[in-house]
């Protein structure tokens, strides 16, 4: 049985610029917390794998200070549950509120990936409840029920470590050579590939020139029929004739890694 692991956050949908900053912003506005992420800056802590650890990262003393706590490991570790309770509290807002659209083909290839007999599962770094909540928006409550969802805590080291993709692939009763993930960064194609599985990236915002090299395929996205994917890498030709990620190309890529 083949697998196709997805990542949530630019995979399912570009989250991270309209979705998760600006429920990061608002957070720290309802807290009175002295910070703002700006493009720019929010670009360059995607750099640090999970919400918490980005948080954690500016956590000054002054920032402290405006909650009236002392900077202590405790104090800091509380403080952090707090704004990222209610930064994912804000973020499924953000997200029913349709603010945050679907990828193009993302729906599509799950679509086609679950008639045709593979088994769909994500694995992200985000918060479990965040990520059924894009998920839900995104594929639907139905086809979303049917997916199983490894995130956030679930491992305690973030991607780049491959950490959650060998645990969900141990979880799935998987094995590397029937895998195929779908990742939006450089960090998500280290965490797959240290985890010996192929990846197919597709750019989002934050993500456009980054290093994806060891990647078996880097596009603009999956594309539709009619609204090809740009071709950004293809070193084993896998997209000739193909306007799209489909099934036969993800076929494609587990019988080129096997061989």
């Amino acid at each position: 049985m083949p697998f196709l692991l997805l990542d949530c956050d630019g995979v399912l949908a570009d989250t991270e610029r309209d979705g998760h900053r600006v429920a990061f912003n608002r957070a720290f506005r309802e807290m009175g917390l002295p910070l703002e992420w700006d493009d720019p800056t929010y670009a360059r802590l995607l750099g640090i794998g999970g919400g918490k650890e980005r948080l954690s990262s500016v956590l000054s003393p002054d920032v402290m200070a405006a909650r009236g706590l002392e900077d202590t490991p405790g104090e800091r570790a509380r403080l952090v549950a707090e704004v990222h309770a209610l930064k994912s509290e804000l973020f499924r807002g953000i997200v029913a509120d349709g603010l945050v659209p679907a990828r193009p083909g993302i729906r599509r290839l799950v679509i086609e990936a679950t008639a045709s007999g593979w088994t769909v599962a994500v694995a992200s770094t985000s918060a479990p409840e965040s990520v059924r909540a894009v998920m839900e928006t995104v594929l639907g409550a139905g086809l979303a029920s049917g997916i199983e969802v490894f995130a956030g805590d679930v491992v305690a080291r973030k991607k780049p470590d491959p950490a959650i993709y060998k645990h969900a692939v141990q979880q799935l009763g998987a094995s590397p050579g029937d895998c195929v993930v779908v990742e939006d960064s450089s960090q998500g194609l280290a965490a797959a590939r240290g985890a010996s599985l192929p990846v197919v990236v597709t750019e989002s915002a934050y993500t456009h020139g980054e290093d994806f090299a060891g990647a078996s395929l880097v596009l603009s996205d999956l594309g539709e029929p009619d609204a090809p994917a740009v071709v950004l890498a293809d070193p084993c030709d896998l997209m000739v004739g193909c306007p799209a990620v489909d099934v036969a190309v993800l076929e494609d890529v587990i019988s080129r890694r096997r061989g």
